[in-house]
């Protein structure tokens, strides 16, 4: 624990530091493959997530809408 009272004398000198300190009882440390890591994992994450919206929006394949179809039998006289 690095807190407390530090003197430094030299001489007829006298010089006086309070230290206060807290420690953190929690941490980790965070280094650069730390670091890289998370952001590395952060990209494949977006890219997956990006892949997987467009998988689930679907394509235009070609097929007309059902608003449109039903728009045309409605003005089919015969359905009338």
């Amino acid at each position: 624990d690095p807190r407390g009272l530090y003197v430094c004398e030299t001489g007829s000198k006298r010089s006086s530091l309070q230290v206060h300190y807290r420690m953190c009882q929690n941490c980790i440390e965070v280094d650069a493959p730390t670091i890289s890591g998370i952001v590395i994992a952060d990209m494949v994450a977006t890219l997956f997530l990006a892949v997987a919206v467009y998988c689930v929006t679907g394509h235009d394949r070609g097929h007309s809408s059902r608003a449109s179809d039903r728009q045309n039998l409605i003005a089919n006289e015969l359905y009338q």
